[in-house]
């Protein structure tokens, strides 16, 4: 038997480095830092390190310490110093600023999710990282601010936003000495470009009317136009408030919030089957057969459960206001809402929350994870085509059935 001629370098390292000490990875990151450093500072002096030379221009004057906290803990660097002049590493480290970037997320977000100062102070130590003071947690908090602020306000320029879905979801914070509830408002659109784009998100005191008012009125402010369908829940006076905003707009009832409040219509042992029923609706090849299997629906309804029947047939004319234009384009908006995944990944952050200790929390937390998706969504496929986004932009096909198949448009 003979031995193999090569073995597997990169497995081994690998296994080695996914089972190193901390002590281990920190020494390595140093060794490298350092080499980087001294090369550069070379580079600055003309001649390397103790080199007689007639191209050196400097010279080395020892080393200045510097603490540079990472993920695999705090490394103590030996940052070269010149004779003349003065050398800074700023491609590795941030001027009065000593936590990698990385850290800084870590730091900021237990903060978000209402860890104490001393324990986000026990959670850097568990990372190797020493002499974490509040201010700098502060920072670190304050930093993520202007991050979702300039998100927030950032101009919407690339519309015209054909599409939009709006949401609210209750948040719990403290207020006045008690627990309320308030509403964190989202607005999700399809821009030209066929991407999905997180509009924005602000926080009300509820769901009213006003709340929505004054929020779709600030994303007309900062260039929402051209919106043409708006989905959303039916929630109390949203209607009006896209009609005063968003004139010409209609309206489409998002078919899982209303699926969801069908089900509290009929025993709990039917609602599976409600829910499928209903499903079939909207995975017809027309708009007359979406029409035709609507009545089908209703004429089923109302031999085993007339009340959800009557809910249903109230609810018809906002269910099916998607029949009004081209069939792949319902399609898709139908078959995949953005705003209900997106809920999901904000929960998933928020629930980890509970309480949170002021609306300036809430908009923090709920902003940092929107802005996060909004890149994900930038660099992904399109959401819609261009073809289709052209096509949803002219006039509304009409539909063969009795039923009207163009909305009405909503006013003030």
């Amino acid at each position: 038997m003979t031995a193999p001629d090569s073995l597997p370098l990169h497995a081994l390292t690998g296994e080695n480095l996914a089972s190193a000490s901390p002590d281990l990875l920190r020494t390595m990151i140093k060794t490298f830092a350092d080499a980087l450093m001294s090369a550069e500072a070379d580079t600055l002096c003309g001649a390397e390190y103790g080199q007689a030379s007639d191209e050196r221009v400097n010279s080395r004057n020892g080393y200045r310490p510097r603490e540079w906290d990472t993920r695999a803990g705090t490394v103590e660097l030996a940052v070269p110093k010149l004779r003349k002049g003065s050398y800074f590493p700023t491609w590795l480290l941030e001027r009065r600023r000593r936590a990698e970037q990385a850290l800084i997320s870590v730091v900021a977000t237990a903060c978000l999710l209402g860890v104490s100062t001393r324990r986000v102070e026990k959670l850097a130590e568990s990372l190797g990282v020493t002499q974490l003071s509040k201010s700098q947690v502060s920072s670190m908090a304050r930093h993520l601010d202007e991050q979702v602020a300039a998100f927030r306000n950032r101009p919407l320029d690339a519309g015209p936003y054909t599409f939009v879905w709006l949401d609210a979801l209750t948040q719990k914070v403290r207020e006045g000495g008690r627990i309320v509830n308030v509403h964190a408002l989202v607005a999700t659109g399809v821009n030209a470009d066929g991407h999905r784009e997180i509009l924005g998100i602000d926080v009300a005191s509820s769901e009213d009317g006003a709340g929505w008012l004054a929020f779709l009125r600030s994303l007309t402010a900062r260039g929402l136009a051209g919106v043409q369908l708006v989905v959303s829940d039916a929630h109390a006076g949203l209607a009006e408030a896209i009609g005063a905003a968003l004139p010409g707009a209609s309206w489409q009832r998002c078919r899982t919030h209303y699926s969801r409040n069908l089900a509290t219509q009929v025993p709990k042992a039917a609602q599976p089957w409600v829910a499928t029923l209903l499903r079939t609706v909207f995975e017809q090849p027309d708009a007359e057969a979406v029409h035709t299997q609507m009545t089908h629906v209703l004429d089923t309804l109302e031999a085993k459960f007339p009340k959800a029947a009557a809910h249903l047939d109230a609810a018809r004319h906002d269910l099916l206001a998607f029949t009004a234009y081209p069939h792949e384009t319902w399609r898709q908006i139908c078959s995949n809402n953005p705003q209900e995944r997106l809920n999901k990944e904000i929960r998933r952050r928020t629930d980890a929350v509970g309480i949170s200790p002021d609306r300036a929390a809430v908009i923090r937390l709920v902003g940092a994870v929107l802005a996060e998706q909004n890149d994900e969504w930038t660099e992904a496929r399109r959401y819609m085509s261009r073809e289709l986004l052209a096509k949803a932009r002219l006039h509304p096909i009409e539909s063969e059935n009795d039923e009207p198949a163009v909305p009405a448009q909503l006013t003030a």
